[in-house]
């Protein structure tokens, strides 16, 4: 089969089943795994070039609803009758089940049901670790600084925070995404400050932007220097990756 990926968490699903091999094209950032990045580049998740799209002759499309705007694509595709399937992960079991649907929808559906198993295995063994600390340190999760988004309770970093055995300081709003302030941050005094900016390299971002705001010196996690610069593809997009990253902010905080 010829399949066409137009967001980044649908081509790190496809690498997770082991059909990477089916890709003949993707939006411009897919850039794991490394295999991708010679392939055909159909223009930005949020403004897919249709024609060139059609011009492959996919057998199937994976389209998502994770980005706000994406809803445009979709349409596109429809409007065009090219075969696809929409996808729209706001949860670690939602990424599960986008496994098996999207094996399914491949004509492999025990390729999905191992690899969500795999998935499901993998995150409660870390979920067990987690359970076990005997601190849970409170975590400000920032997604962009000006204006301040973070994650809210209804967002797979909320679930990755527990299954680490910490809590997201912003769980109680019930949101997928929240705009705030910095007050609004210093007011929670998180433990820990997680930095992973849409779409910002970590090299790019440096410390004091965030240690030299007004007021944050007094914060426990600026005075203990727990602030972590992290890779935004490891906590940003809904896909099994998460799980590198929910292992990796484990080991940063309980060692």
């Amino acid at each position: 089969m010829r399949v066409i990926s137009i967001c980044p968490s649908n081509t790190e699903i496809m690498e997770f089943l082991g059909l990477t091999d089916l890709l003949v094209g993707v939006d411009d950032f897919s850039d794991w795994p490394e295999a991708v990045k010679s392939l055909p580049q159909l223009g930005p998740d949020l403004s897919i070039d249709l024609d060139l799209v059609e011009e492959l002759k996919p057998d199937l499309v994976l389209a998502s609803l994770s980005v706000p705007g994406m809803e445009k694509n979709v349409e596109g595709l429809k409007a065009r009758k090219i075969p696809h399937i929409i996808l729209n992960p706001q949860s670690l079991q939602d990424i599960e089940n986008d496994l098996i649907t999207t094996a399914e929808a491949l004509n492999m559906p025990e390729r999905g049901q191992e690899a969500a198993a795999q998935f499901r295995n993998r995150l409660e063994n870390i979920r067990q670790k987690g359970s076990l600390a005997r601190w849970k340190p409170k975590l400000y999760w920032e997604w962009w600084p000006k204006p301040v988004f973070t994650p809210g309770g209804i967002n797979w970093l909320t679930e990755v925070s527990d299954a680490a055995g910490a809590e997201n300081v912003f769980k109680d709003v019930e949101l997928a995404s929240v705009q705030t302030d910095w007050d609004d941050v210093l007011s929670r005094k998180p433990d820990y400050i997680c930095i992973a900016w849409v779409g910002v390299r970590k090299q790019k971002v440096k410390k004091e932007l965030i240690t030299n705001r007004p007021g944050w010196e007094e914060l426990d996690a600026i005075k203990g220097d727990r602030i972590f610069i992290l890779e935004e593809e490891l906590y940003c997009r809904p896909s099994p990756r998460l799980l590198d990253g929910l292992e990796k902010l484990h080991s940063l905080i309980h060692g």
